[in-house]
């Protein structure tokens, strides 16, 4: 046996561990663990060793005892699934330690209502921001929610329905393995008046619909879908450029995006959904933009957009440093707001500019040549086809420049 085995434990206690897990209790001389599993072994006669000083401290410690002593920390379900099995590997040598796991929660879980779980995708919000959450599901049919007390399961029902999130069956699985052990079925909007759900649960988000299909991933919406009440549509980026200009901006999964200028949010709310793990920041000084833009963020079911109400470059202060940063609009600040970009993207960030003005085009050419950057330009014309009578004529959109260029290593340092 390691110095140091990590064994895994459910809510039924030493009734529940195998007999591999059960000897690595008892030949060990210190027992690690939180206050509640140490409970379910009071005739271990060792030193014991809480988590409830902390756990960097605590492993500090466990990293000490165990150069001569067996040590054997106690965790929930399987350690290496959201556990503490990680820290404990990183600080005392994966070498040195052992895993006996026992079956997650979410196992559990899917046990009880009798749910294959091979495709489920598992999030957790224990401890961690919301944000982001219905971005997630968009693509999702099948989803287990690990819950804390701040995003309890009717906490998160509430904020799903506050997005227009719906289509759910939610399956509260509290206490598993407990002998109060409960699994209740709820529609979301039940869910969300529900008082008496316990602290330890599992909350499993199933689609009702069975022909549901997730849906494209770059959605290329018509600006009437950013435009309810916009009173200058021409102000709204037009489909074909949106969709030339998020992929210059090479979006990742987890990405931090700016959208300067935002309007309707229509580049940001895309760039969000290309980005569920991420975080865009939408920067719009207009009053009657900031309201349209929080308002289709709610329409469009996506909340990992956050809504920065100021003008460019000084409502960039303190956010956070960007993957990917998009200008649709300056007011008159360009160069500033080129600048300000360059610096705190990160290495390898991508900025893309659209322009429609002779000014602004040739400011931020300029813009990116005092960088030593070329940048790819496109000069986008697009005509799209609009009935005239009995015939189908082209109408001509206002020509744009997109400038894309990726942030050099040289830059790097700087703070806006």
């Amino acid at each position: 046996m390691k110095p140091v085995v990590v064994v895994g434990i459910g809510d039924d206690g030493c009734l529940g561990l195998s007999a591999r897990a059960a000897n690595a209790v008892a030949q060990a001389r210190v027992l690690v663990g939180g206050k509640r599993h140490l409970e379910f072994f009071p005739q271990f006669s060792g030193e014991r060793l809480s988590f409830s000083g902390g756990i960097g401290p605590t492993l500090e410690r466990v990293a000490e005892l165990a150069l001569e002593n067996q040590v054997c920390v106690l965790a929930s379900g399987d350690p290496l699934f959201f556990g503490i099995g990680a820290q404990v590997a990183r600080k005392v040598g994966a070498e040195h330690v052992e895993f006996i796991p026992h079956p997650s929660s979410v196992q559990l879980a899917f046990g009880r209502i009798g749910v294959s779980w091979e495709d489920a995708e598992v999030i957790s919000v224990h401890g961690r921001p919301r944000e982001g959450l219905c971005t997630r599901l968009r693509l999702l049919a099948k989803v287990a929610l690990l819950t804390d007390g701040e995003n309890s399961p009717p906490a998160l029902a509430r904020h799903l329905l506050e997005h227009g999130v719906r289509g759910f069956t939610a399956w509260v699985c509290e206490s598993l393995g407990n002998p109060e052990e409960r699994i209740r079925c709820f529609m979301l909007e039940s869910l969300a008046e529900c008082t008496d759900i316990g602290p330890l649960n599992v909350l499993v988000l199933l689609r009702t619909d069975p022909s549901w299909r997730p849906p494209p991933r770059m959605s290329f919406l018509h600006e009437d879908a950013f435009a309810k009440r916009m009173p200058k549509k021409g102000l709204i980026t037009k489909r074909e450029v949106r969709l030339l200009s998020l992929a210059q901006l090479e979006i990742r999964p987890d990405s931090v995006v700016w959208d300067i200028g935002a309007g309707s949010g229509s580049v940001g709310i895309e760039a969000a959904m290309l980005a569920p793990k991420g975080r865009v920041f939408a920067i719009e000084v207009d009053p009657e933009g900031v309201s349209l833009c929080r308002e289709n963020a709610l329409a469009h079911g996506v909340d990992n957009v956050r809504v920065i109400a100021g003008r460019a470059p000084e409502a960039l202060e303190g956010l956070d440093a960007p993957d990917a940063v998009f200008v649709g609009g300056s007011k008159g600040s360009m160069r500033d707001i080129i600048d300000v970009a360059f610096k705190r993207l990160r290495e390898g960030g991508r900025l893309v500019v659209n322009a429609i003005t002779l000014d602004n085009v040739a400011e931020a050419y300029a813009a990116f040549r005092s960088y030593g950057i070329t940048p790819d330009v496109t000069m986008l014309n697009v005509s799209r086809g609009e009935p005239l009578a009995h015939y189908l004529r082209y109408e001509a959109q206002n020509p744009i420049h997109i400038f894309a260029a990726t942030r050099p290593a040289a830059a790097q340092g700087e703070e806006a």
